[in-house]
This record gives structure tokens, C-alpha cells and sequence, in this order.
């Protein structure tokens, strides 16, 4: 592990690589009186869901104690793994402007809070690792000339070329700023409020390595990388998922793992999937698992047109991983529904015909520049129950329609992460949108914990049908070594409506079929079983080789 430190240091600080080395020594001593949790790789048991700390609230309750009680009141057989997004003292971007990384923001609770709910969940914690607020003592120290703080942040000429820059935003690239030696202009890839650390400053990377063991010794079993593609500037360059950038993430990997050999890294870089996919590494020497980017609006477009062909080729095209990796998948979180990652699936048509879907459906949509300064969608914006069924006649079918998709989620390879509102049903918050002006905030609602579950248990209402069939689908998803996140996957052309997965091998393969069309559809396919997830002798596979689909619907035909 040394060796490959030092050669991580080596490219990134040719200079001071010997120095440095011995200051993550030093690291490592401070914090090897900790005795992390050892956790072992992921399985079919495995279920993640995905929500801010406060995104259920009872009134004169800490948020992280009530998200406890009501997963432990409503999921805890169901749920194993919580992500708790940013969870810090923040000025912006509902947590992603950190002000102070090591401590929890006290409107949310504290870290007995923490340490509370990662009795019951094995845990994952956000390192936003490429800025920090302008309110941070870093940036406050940086603007005041302090000499620890002197090169934290990137100054830059507003004069100079940029024109090579990905850009995933619409405002100035360069903010200006007085500090004690006059005018600056700081690099915020993000916001004004989001100043962009400086990695080629060896104090930054130092003081992120040691936060990053400070979440390790807090019981993070997961540690999400935010926007990390983007931690090293280049001039000329693109700025993204550059050698540095890789060998910083490669570089984390190894000094988490000397301290906590269980505590994964988890990889958020919202591009192109042959970008995407290059942060596992060798399989063995970066994440552990990357964010399955395309999945999301591929199955939506599945949804919207009644044909499961770009997503069959996508996925059919998706190579093994290693036994030290796996595709973390989801299909909403607390931001939009990304098209960069299909720029290179979908046609620009193709892309076009989504967008007007999703705003019909009550969804906004959020543009970055490109190169010649024409801006273009860059994420929808909506409740992936509205994405997916804003036009069902009823919450039955509702319910139907938005699960068939969820099954596909839970039917990949990989581990499934379900966001907080799609798990509880929720319909999109236009509310939250219009009141603020931010467009996330139609899927980011803040929901009383209460109502909520008196919801969630009124015998047919949109929470109460989509949470049992989720209960019941990962339920006996945990039963089935098929789906088991390395388990091989074959996906089948049986029909243009239908999507057809062979996970598993021998005794346990299991067939999975998904109806994304509003007729019902028969296929053939070469293969005996029992449909596991037939609700009655009715329902169950022909045995003369031909099954039927209705409408949405979705099976797990076990092999016989």
C-alpha cells in the first residue's frame, strides 16, 4: 500500500512526494487508536436508500432521530443501507456548499445521532470534495491573506482562454473577490457560493485525506465522492477527468483502505457513460462503485415511448465488473434526471422528445453552456413517479406503471439505491420549486413524518400500494443469489415492449421480464420456471413456453 502511495504522490507532487508521504504517516498514526467497523463486500442483501437528513420532520424533533424511527418503524426489514446526503453546516444547494466538513449541522442532530442510526444501517456519507462554501473558515482565512490558507483556492485571469472547459452550468466559470491583496477572480465551477479547493496544494489534500478518515472512523461503510471529475485544473484542458484527477481518487482509495480496509468509495461524476465507467480503474485500484448514469433517463425514455430497445442495447453493452466493483444504481435522487450521460445513446431528437414529456408532466428542465455559448437541457427536473406515470388514470394504475420501472432498478447488476420519494410514492413538490426558485426542489419536499406514514398505511393510497410492493420485491429479491450485484447479466430481444434480463447461473438463474408498454404483449422465451412473483394460479407462466404480459407488468421466473 506504501508503494502505491508514493507513486500516486510521485505524479501528482514530483517535488515534495517524500514530504507529503510522511505527513499521511503521521495521518494514519493520529487516527489508528479508531477501530473502524469491518464490513464485507455487497450482496443481493444490499438495499440503499437515498435522503437528507431532514426529509422527514416531526415538529421539536431532531430530523436524524425521526428518520431513524420512522425507517425503523416502516422499512427496517426492508432497508439496510442509508445515505444521508450532506449532512454538514452549509449556505447553499440544500447541503452541497459545505461551511465546516466535520461537523453535523445541529438544525439535523448531532453525531450521537449519527452513531444512533448506523446501529440498525450501515451508513454513507458525502464527501464533497471538489469546493467548499465562501462562508467556510478556509475561504474566510484565504480572503483574509492567512498563510494557511494562502493557495486553497484557485485565482485565475478572467482574460484567459476558457473555451476548453466543461462547463455543467450557465454562470461565469470565474467569481470576483476582494481579499487582503486586492481583487481576485476564484475558480467556482459550481456557484459563487461553491469556491473550488486547490488540489495542487498538497495542505488541501492533506486536510481532505483526514476528514475523509474522520467519516471512516464515524462508521461510514460508503463514501460518495460529489462531482470529483472536476478536482484538478489544467490550463488548455478540459478540466475534467483528468490523470490527476483519477490518481487522487486512486490515491484516497489507498489511505482509506489502510485505515478501513471495508469503507468503499463511491464515485457521483454525471457524464457519459465511457467517462463514467473509467473511475473504476483497473477494477481493483479506484471506486468501488460508480453511479450507473444512464439507467435513470434510459428507462424513462423506455417508459415514455413503449420500447425497451435503447435500453436493451445499453445494457447489453455493459461489461462485467471486477469482484472488487459494481454499478451502484438508481433511478431518482435529490437532483434531476441527467442527459448528459446519454448524449452519446440518445439522438438529440431523442433527448428533445423527453424534455417536452417531462414538462408536460409538470417537470422543469436545467441547461449548461457549451462551448460556443448556446446553452442546452442538462437535467429534467421532476418526481420520477410523475416522470414515469403523471398520466395514469389512477393511482392503481400509478402504482403499477412507476413500479414496473423500480423492478428494473432492482433487477440489474449492481446494488440498487432507492431515493427517500420514491420509496414513500411522492409526487412532485411544484411548490417547493416556485417558492424558492430552485428547480431540484420539485423532488427534494420535505415531508411531516407523521402524515406520512398515516399515508403509507391508508389501504390503497399512492404510498401505501408503491411501499408494499416495494417491501415485497426486495423482500424476495434477498432470497435470490441471481441478484447478487456481480452476478452475471444476458439481456434478451424477446419483444420491442418488453425487457428481458438471464441474471444468475445454473440452479439459480432467474428470468426477468419487464412490460414498459400500455398493451399487453406474449413472447417465447427458451426457458422454464416459476414466476415467483405471480399473485395467483392465474397469473402464473403457460406451459406451452409462452407467457403473457399485461400492461406493466413484471416478473422473476425462477429456473426448474
Amino acid at each position: 500500500m506504501d508503494e502505491q502511495i508514493k507513486s500516486f504522490l510521485s505524479f501528482l507532487y514530483p517535488d515534495e512526494h517524500e514530504k507529503i508521504f510522511q505527513e499521511i504517516k503521521a495521518l494514519l498514526e493520529k487516527w489508528k487508536t479508531e477501530k473502524p467497523v469491518s464490513y464485507s463486500w455487497v450482496d443481493q442483501n444490499d438495499v440503499l436508500m437515498i435522503s437528507y437528513g431532514d426529509s422527514l420532520r416531526r415538529e421539536g424533533e431532531r430530523p436524524l432521530k425521526v428518520l431513524k424511527e420512522f425507517m425503523n418503524e416502516e422499512f427496517r426489514d426492508t432497508i439496510n443501507l442509508v445515505h444521508i446526503l450532506p449532512m454538514f453546516p452549509f449556505s447553499s444547494d440544500d447541503g452541497f456548499s459545505v461551511i465546516d466538513f466535520r461537523e453535523v449541522d445541529p438544525e439535523l442532530g448531532d453525531w450521537e445521532d449519527i452513531k444512533s442510526l448506523g446501529t440498525n444501517y450501515d451508513l454513507m456519507f458525502d464527501a464533497v470534495l471538489n469546493h467548499a462554501s465562501c462562508k467556510s473558515r478556509y475561504f474566510q482565512g484565504f480572503l483574509a491573506g492567512e498563510e494557511s490558507y494562502r493557495d486553497f483556492f484557485t485565482a485565475s485571469d478572467p482574460n484567459a482562454d476558457y473555451s476548453t472547459v466543461i462547463r455543467s452550468r450557465t454562470h461565469p466559470l470565474l467569481t470576483p473577490f476582494e481579499t487582503a491583496e486586492g481583487t481576485k477572480h476564484i475558480w467556482t465551477t459550481f456557484s459563487a457560493d461553491q469556491i473550488d479547493l486547490n488540489y495542487r496544494n498538497p495542505k488541501v489534500l492533506l486536510e481532505m485525506l483526514d476528514i475523509l478518515l474522520y467519516y471512516a472512523s464515524r462508521g461510514a461503510r460508503f463514501i460518495r465522492f460529489d462531482a470529483v471529475g472536476y478536482v484538478w485544473k489544467e490550463t488548455g484542458s478540459t478540466c475534467i477527468h483528468l490523470p490527476q484527477a483519477h490518481a487522487i481518487v486512486k490515491l484516497m482509495r489507498s489511505v482509506i483502505q489502510s485505515f478501513a480496509p471495508g469503507c468503499s468509495i463511491i464515485t457521483e461524476t454525471n457524464v457519459p457513460h465511457k467517462d463514467n465507467i473509467s473511475y473504476f480503474g483497473n477494477g481493483h485500484d479506484e471506486a468501488a462503485m460508480v453511479y450507473q448514469f444512464p439507467l435513470p433517463p434510459l428507462v424513462l425514455y423506455s417508459f415514455l415511448k413503449g420500447n425497451a430497445g435503447q435500453l436493451s442495447d445499453w445494457a447489453a453493452s455493459l461489461e462485467p465488473t471486477s469482484c472488487d466493483t459494481a454499478y451502484f444504481n438508481f433511478l431518482a435522487s435529490h437532483d434531476g434526471i441527467g442527459l448528459r450521460p446519454v448524449e452519446d445513446i440518445l439522438s438529440p431528437e431523442e433527448r428533445e422528445f423527453m424534455v417536452k414529456e417531462v414538462l408536460s408532466r409538470g417537470g422543469e428542465t436545467n441547461f449548461r453552456v457549451l462551448k460556443d455559448g448556446s446553452q442546452v437541457p442538462y437535467e429534467m427536473n421532476i418526481s420520477y413517479v410523475d416522470a414515469i406515470a403523471a398520466d395514469a388514470k389512477d393511482d392503481t394504475e400509478r402504482a403499477a406503471k412507476f413500479m414496473a420501472s423500480q423492478c428494473i432498478l432492482l433487477s440489474m447488476m449492481g446494488m440498487p439505491a432507492i431515493y427517500v420519494h420514491s420509496l414513500l410514492g411522492s409526487r412532485g413538490d411544484r411548490n417547493g420549486y416556485i417558492s424558492s426558485g430552485i428547480k431540484r426542489r420539485i423532488n427534494r419536499k420535505k415531508l411531516d413524518a407523521r402524515e406520512t406514514l398515516a399515508e403509507l398505511r391508508q389501504e390503497g393510497t399512492l404510498r401505501n400500494l408503491v411501499s408494499r410492493e416495494f417491501k415485497r420485491l426486495i423482500t424476495l429479491r434477498r432470497t435470490l443469489p441471481a441478484f447478487h450485484p456481480n452476478s452475471p447479466q444476458k439481456v434478451l430481444r424477446l419483444s420491442q415492449e418488453i425487457f428481458a434480463l438471464l441474471r444468475g447461473e445454473g440452479a439459480q438463474q432467474v428470468l426477468v421480464l419487464v412490460n414498459v408498454s400500455s398493451r399487453e404483449v406474449t413472447v417465447e422465451p427458451d426457458f422454464k420456471g416459476r414466476d415467483l412473483l405471480a399473485q395467483d394460479s392465474a397469473d402464473s407462466v403457460s406451459r406451452n413456453g409462452k407467457i403473457t404480459l399485461k400492461p406493466w407488468q413484471y416478473r422473476w421466473i425462477k429456473k426448474e
